[in-house]
């Protein structure tokens, strides 16, 4: 299974020409290419959504991680206080 040779894809075109009609392939082709432009647009829109919603989730990280570590001292510290 290789690419097709230049014999095989003269048999190919020629089958999507005589399904589809001369006139309908140009405007598959225009759908498609729509398609694909409103799809990369819709990406690199959601882009900067997605890296605002990123490094929000990093600082809540962040701010959570910072808050475990300072009750894990006060536990600590009261602990000690009442063992002695």
């Amino acid at each position: 299974m290789g690419v097709p040779s230049g014999m095989e894809l003269f048999i190919i075109v020629a089958v999507v020409v005589l399904l589809f009609g001369g006139k309908k392939i140009p405007e598959l082709a225009k759908g498609l290419g729509q398609g694909i432009k409103n799809f990369k647009g819709a990406i690199k829109e959601d882009e900067p959504a997605n890296m605002a919603t990123n490094e929000k989730k990093l600082e809540e990280e962040k701010a959570a991680a910072t808050t475990a570590s300072t009750n894990t001292t006060t536990t600590s510290t009261t602990e000690n206080k009442t063992t002695v």
